[in-house]
């Protein structure tokens, strides 16, 4: 039986029982080269199969990729390279092109056409940029055609690049406004304590907070080809779920994770998103450009954003750290700096220091101009619960 024909008669007993759905797959280095030096090509051959079969249930499919370096390392047959940024930044340049390349040979097998994107931090950081990225990705989707994304490893310095594969596909995940974002790693989930050493840890099933407690529990990768580790995946966890995305850790070996994920089965360790996903401005708040500084507020000021999503004033401002721009996005913070907001300040750094603790009304007065009476709207206030 052809893998075409092999595909259908899975889908006919599989059936139209889920919903359409859009889900982010992202594939770490890891689990591209089952913990050797290079690209599995047996599995990702599976993977693309799994893939295949949701699209021909109606689903769409984006699969943000690891793996450019370690292909980039294999064509050159592992030559030895100091470990500098223009080395990496070679390495993956030439492995980018042989890494999409098996992409596009595999799904072509289906009748399957990709498209490839590659970003950075600074598409997503600009608005317009990051309009025009969502725009492309939903041209493709539109199109039936298979976006395999990364980052553009090749260009970024340290100033522009996301860091990290999990934390880009939950960016991407926010993108594409995702239902799913599944994160396939070379770990089942998440566990209670290092399963490497602890014969007793038990996996966590599911996840309705990511707290303190949660993050120590967090470890590393073991394979130590890529650059994320279970820190990064509840990183990109906590980002996602709060733009209304169910989250998934699951391990990339077994036999018919992507299905079974999308059918609900009990697969990995599973974030629920939050009740009420923000809307389409806040997602980019979140998604967008790290923050540039702190805004520290007092009690009075907390109470009136976190508990009636209200607007910051001036008057509720202690002080202000960091330097930066109006328009900027900073995090809002109480008296002892824990993170309770990010937003995009109507006022610069300087201006906010200048009015922190006096009221609206004295903006005109003390800068000789104003921009409204409030230093962050509601609308542009992400309260992080």
């Amino acid at each position: 039986m052809s893998d075409q024909e092999n595909v259908s008669s899975v889908i006919l007993d599989v059936g139209d029982k889920q919903a359409q759905q859009l889900i982010v797959i992202k594939l770490g280095t890891s689990v591209l080269t089952g913990g050797l030096k290079k690209i599995d090509r047996a599995h990702l051959v599976e993977l693309v199969r799994e893939c295949v079969m949701l699209i021909r249930l109606g689903h769409k499919v984006i699969i943000v990729t690891s793996g450019a370096i370690a292909a980039g390392r294999d064509h050159l047959n592992y030559p030895r390279l100091a470990n500098t940024i223009a080395n990496m930044q070679m390495l993956a340049a030439v492995g980018q092109s042989r890494l999409i390349q098996e992409w596009e040979n595999l799904f072509a097998i289906y009748g399957i056409h990709i498209g490839q994107m590659l970003l950075t931090r600074a598409d997503l950081d600009d608005r317009e940029r990051y309009l025009n990225a969502r725009d492309m990705l939903q041209a493709l989707l539109d199109n039936n055609i298979v976006p395999v994304i990364n980052e553009n490893d090749a260009v970024a310095t340290a100033e522009i690049k996301v860091g990290d594969n999990d934390n880009l596909s939950a960016l991407v995940a926010i993108l594409a406004n995702a239902n799913k974002l599944l994160l396939l790693t070379d770990q089942l989930g998440l566990f209670t304590a290092d399963p490497r050493s602890n014969p007793d840890a038990k996996l966590i099933r599911e996840v309705h907070k990511i707290d303190e407690m949660l993050h120590k529990l967090a470890s590393g990768s073991v394979s130590g080809l890529g650059t994320g580790g279970m820190v990064t995946k509840l990183q990109a966890a906590d980002v996602a779920r709060r733009a209304g995305i169910e989250v998934i850790i699951a391990a990339g070996n077994r036999p018919e994770v992507i299905q079974k994920v999308v059918e609900g089965k009990p697969v990995g360790t599973r974030f629920l998103p939050l009740e009420s996903p923000i809307e389409n401005r806040k997602r980019w708040i979140l998604a967008g450009p790290p923050p540039a500084g702190d805004i520290m507020i007092d009690v009075g000021a907390m109470r009136a954003v976190m508990e009636r999503h209200s607007s910051l004033l001036s008057k509720g401002i202690m002080s202000v750290r960091g330097t930066f721009d109006r328009g900027a996005v900073a995090r809002i913070c109480d008296q002892n700096g824990k993170l309770l907001a990010r937003g995009i300040c109507r006022y610069s750094s300087k201006d906010l220091s200048a009015i922190a603790g006096r009221h609206s009304k004295c903006i005109q007065d003390i800068l000789g101009y104003a921009y409204g009476p409030v230093a962050i709207h509601c609308d542009d206030l992400v309260v992080i619960d």
